[in-house]
């Protein structure tokens, strides 16, 4: 058993939905999260400047005491490399490689789609984590660069024509490959799902990537016996590097519950 805090971290707001997650999986864990509201977002920044960041981010969690760390951010995972994660004194799950497996496993016909941001896009992180679980992949790989801003402001009804708009253009060709599976690229997506769907059709299965590797936390804490000892009561703590006012009205929309009063403003150091 261990009663530290699991650590999880994104570039701004879409790793909420990660915390959202986990802390349904494991409503005793206390959960602290990070969000480098002051750099968001990560997604159009040179692979250095990300590498940089994410290794700033996991840095201030490993100062908190966290048992655990889950990186929420489809952009640091797909750049991290593995030499630099497995060095860490924490477990460590990056979303990219637990949506990877979990598409892996779900598509019938090996025609997977992914819809992410552009860095996530040019990393080839994706393809790198999947071609070794199904050679028979034949991925479809879509940048989706309008989406954050849109659910940032709050487009997040799945008839809103802005939204809608955006998911016809980016989700044509995907859904002309043929997909039976579609990837959430980013933890911010899962918002528009309902839109998502509606323009890919029930026959595609939609993975979200903050949900995926919030399960693969849970069951490595479970394997490694770093579960806490309670089994609900868990306490969420949120530190943002900007001002916490944006980041309290946006992100009840991710948690689904009132943030107000539980935020921390830290700077980090350049």
């Amino acid at each position: 058993m261990d009663n530290r805090p699991i650590g999880v971290f994104d570039s701004g707001l879409g790793g909420l939905t990660s915390v959202r997650k986990l802390a349904k999986l494991l409503p005793g864990e206390d959960i602290l999260y990070f969000g480098d509201t002051a750099r968001t977002p990560y997604g159009s920044r040179s692979r250095d400047t990300i590498l940089r960041y994410g290794m700033q981010d996991i840095e201030f969690l490993l100062s908190k005491g966290v048992k655990a760390i889950l990186c929420a951010c489809n952009t640091v995972s797909a750049t991290l490399p593995a030499s630099y994660t497995n060095q860490l004194p924490v477990p460590f799950v990056g979303v990219v490689e637990a949506a990877a497996a979990a598409a892996a496993r779900t598509s019938a016909n090996g025609r997977i789609g992914v819809i992410a941001t552009a860095a996530t896009v040019k990393s080839g992180s994706y393809q790198a984590a999947i071609r070794p679980l199904r050679p028979d992949a034949q991925l479809t790989i879509q940048a989706c660069p309008l989406f954050v801003p849109v659910i940032e402001n709050g487009y997040l009804d799945r008839r809103d024509p802005i939204t809608v708009l955006l998911a016809r253009e980016y989700l044509a060709p995907v859904r002309a490959s043929g997909v039976d599976t579609l990837i959430l690229g980013c933890t911010h997506y899962p918002l528009i799902a309902g839109t998502i769907a509606d323009e890919m059709g029930p026959e595609v299965t939609l993975v979200d990537s903050g949900a995926q590797g919030a399960l693969v936390l849970r069951r490595l804490l479970e394997a490694r016996d770093l579960l806490c000892a309670r089994s609900k009561g868990g306490n969420l703590s949120f530190y943002v590097s900007d001002s916490g006012e944006n980041f309290a009205e946006i992100g009840a929309l991710f948690l689904g519950r009132d943030l107000s009063g539980g935020i921390h403003p830290y700077t980090l150091l350049e």
